[in-house]
């Protein structure tokens, strides 16, 4: 269980001594003797300090680190890690057994308290002093003296706050929001990697993060990087080097399932995080402190997630909620400085408010989906932010429409984008790209702001693309549609109205009347949440996506469906597919026509980067990492990662050096959808990380 644990509890704690002594009973211990024999003896050995695959748990080297310190420093490292990949299977009493059997292996003697498993009351009692070392690791020498350690800098006394002005205009070192600037374009203006030297990029250093799927982007500010870790951790290193500089573990109660988390925020003084138990959370960004810690819906025991992240605009964190609830999904904003709620918008409109009656007349309970599991822009011209709504789960009781005078199924707000005022939450406008989403193709994703001509006429857009590959362009301080660009990888849609950006459906694609139907793309998605990247320079935009197509069998009475017009969905090629899944695509957002199109095997896996320097960078599910020449998509570079690259990779300076940095933990959407389209790539055991590279110094 506590395999590469007490690796790394050298980790700082705080030096502050707890009021009391730390005791526990005799019958905890010999609880938690059997607990770690099932839990922990694999990897740390029979006598605690002979483990072929973990530091010992008891002696000197164990002792100098935690004795003299508060009881919930060791127990969270614990509770909140342990076991690799599946934190919050153990309960807390057992945690507090196991610790109990730990003390006493180290001399330190039961009492008649026992020991608690709250932290609050942990906090209040310290580990005392053990015993002599024993066993054959021993740790080091008693009574010896070690010399001092080599002073680092530390670019966190330098770092600097994260203002509205910095947000607005980044520095080109820096990568502040998950597409890196509040427009969501995902472009790097760094330009010291180039097409010429690219080929000579070499890994700078690499960052083991808690074994799971991630993908979490990270964040750099100031020579900082800040990471989430599957199981609700959060990290701050150092993005030149590699270093550790403090860490973050949410202790999550047993029945919260950890969930990924795609990105974090920085504002102010502080980092926030979404929580598995559907919380927001402020962090000091020098300490990792919690500043602030707000639920963000009212009722814990609705199924609600935060997989999307957090925006911060005017002051505002903004997050969606995700989660099939009955008649409820939010965007809801908080104050940074508080985290006090400001406001909070229904994505599933009620009866007798406005699209109240586009729910096929269905009482509000039997109404769901409207997730928005991916962080939002924000212009701050318009002073809007831009907020993609994902599908209903339920897709049957919308398939037909109800004979009722003003009642439609368009199921608002699903695969819509909504506009909203940051100050006060109104609806300003919103465009719903796809009504009645009778295949799961939700149109959730990223929203990016650009200035593009329409009509000879230069404007400010908002764009964006469902998993169709259908780009539509709004914009961006009303919403009224401008024009579509659809990538051909769609079967479903055979017109788009010129002037409303109305959508006209092949009806023989509408599974649900006992017939199989095959349909293009799959649910996976042939654009999905993995964002693009666009150049504003040259108008070019770049996109990951994936060639795929799906079967949508009926199902027979009891039978188990994908979705409840009765039928499931099984991936297969497109129609007189060649074997290559993988796909980015290079499209001219100004004469709306490809530049270029790269196509491999592996499907892709992450968003795309492109850089000032000319270089496109993207990542699939065969692990390869690669470069392209932004003009004709020529392949310039590509690096065999350890593990699926599952999220954003970004680009940052520090010191005049660029990297480049990408994360790696398999477990994302693409990754648990496309396998079977490639049985002969294998996927490792995860082994999630954030990889970073750099070009050799000069000699």
């Amino acid at each position: 269980m506590l395999k590469n644990v007490m690796a790394v509890l050298v980790l700082a704690a705080p030096l502050v001594l707890a009021q009391n002594p730390v005791s526990y009973t005799a019958g905890q211990s010999t609880q938690g003797k059997a607990a770690y024999a099932q839990y922990c003896e694999s990897c740390h050995g029979k006598t605690l300090d002979d483990g072929e695959f973990a530091p010992p748990l008891k002696g000197t080297s164990f002792m100098q680190k935690w004795a003299g310190k508060p009881a919930d420093n060791v127990f969270t490292y614990m509770s909140t890690r342990m076991p690799p990949g599946g934190s919050g299977s153990i309960s807390a009493e057992t945690f507090a057994q196991i610790l109990a059997f730990v003390l006493e292996s180290n001399s330190v003697g039961a009492g008649t308290r026992a020991l608690p498993s709250d932290l609050a009351a942990l906090k209040l009692l310290n580990i005392p002093g053990g015993g002599p070392p024993s066993g054959p690791s021993g740790g080091l020498s008693q009574g010896v003296g070690l010399p001092p350690a080599p002073v680092k800098a530390n670019p966190l006394d330098k770092i600097t706050p994260v203002t509205d002005a910095l947000l607005a205009n980044p520095s080109p070192n820096d990568w502040l929001t998950w597409r890196r600037t509040y427009d969501d374009q995902g472009f790097s203006p760094l330009k010291q990697v180039t097409k010429a030297n690219v080929s000579n990029l070499k890994l700078a250093w690499t960052w083991t993060l808690p074994n799971g799927p991630n993908e979490a982007t990270p964040l750099i500010h100031d020579g900082v990087m800040f990471v989430h870790g599957f199981g609700d951790k959060v990290q701050a290193v150092n993005a030149a080097t590699g270093d550790l500089l403090w860490q973050y573990s949410r202790p999550l109660a047993k029945e919260v399932r950890p969930s990924v988390k795609r990105n974090l925020a920085i504002y102010g003084d502080k980092i926030y995080i979404g929580t598995s138990d559907v919380h927001m959370i402020a962090l000091d960004v020098k300490t990792g402190k919690v500043v602030w810690d707000s639920p963000v819906v009212s009722d814990s025991s609705e199924a609600f997630g935060l997989s999307g992240g957090p925006l911060v605009a005017k002051g505002k964190v903004i997050v969606g909620t995700n989660g099939r609830v009955g008649g409820k999904n939010y965007i809801v904003a908080l104050d940074a400085q508080t985290g006090k709620q400001a406001w909070r918008f229904n994505t599933i409109a009620q009866p007798g408010e406005p699209g109240g009656n586009s729910w096929n007349g269905l009482p509000v309970e039997k109404r769901n989906g409207g997730s928005a599991w991916v962080a939002g822009s924000y212009d701050p011209t318009t002073n809007l932010v831009y907020w993609g709504v994902g599908q209903t789960y339920d897709t049957g009781p919308l398939r037909n429409l109800v004979n009722q005078p003003g009642i439609t199924n368009d199921g608002l707000y699903t695969d819509s984008t909504l506009a909203f005022n940051p100050d006060t939450g109104k609806l300003v406008w919103y465009f719903q790209h796809l009504p009645n989403d009778q295949w799961d193709l939700d149109w959730v994703f990223q929203r990016v702001v650009a200035k593009l001509p329409v009509n000879g006429v230069m404007k400010s857009l908002v764009f964006t693309s469902g998993k169709q590959a259908i780009y539509d362009a709004l914009e961006a301080d009303t919403g009224k549609y401008a024009f579509s660009i659809d990538l051909g990888l769609q079967n479903t849609i055979t017109a788009i109205d010129p002037i409303t950006g109305a959508k006209t459906i092949d009806l023989r694609t509408v599974p649900g009347d006992g017939e199989a139907k095959m349909v293009c793309p799959h649910a996976g998605g042939a654009k999905s949440w993995l964002g693009e990247s666009f150049n504003p320079e040259t108008k070019i935009l770049y996109v990951p996506l994936v060639e795929s197509c799906m079967d949508m069998i009926p199902v027979g009475p009891g039978g188990r469906g994908s979705l409840s017009t009765g039928v499931r969905w099984a991936l297969r090629p497109r129609p007189e597919s060649d074997g290559k899944y993988g796909r980015v695509e290079a499209i001219n957002m100004i004469t709306h026509k490809p530049v270029w199109t790269e196509r491999h095997r592996a499907p892709e896996s992450t968003s795309v980067l492109a850089t000032a320097g000319g270089v496109v960078f993207s990542g699939s599910i065969d692990r390869y990492f690669r470069a392209y020449d932004d003009a004709n998509g020529k392949l310039l570079w590509e690096a065999r990662l350890g593990d699926v690259p599952s999220n954003s990779p970004v680009s940052y300076s520090v010191n005049g050096k660029q990297y480049i940095a990408v994360g790696v933990g398999n477990g994302g959407a693409q990754a648990a959808t496309f396998p079977v389209l490639v049985p002969e790539i294998p996927t490792p055991e995860r082994a999630a990380a954030v990889w970073v590279f750099e070009l050799p110094d000069k000699r």
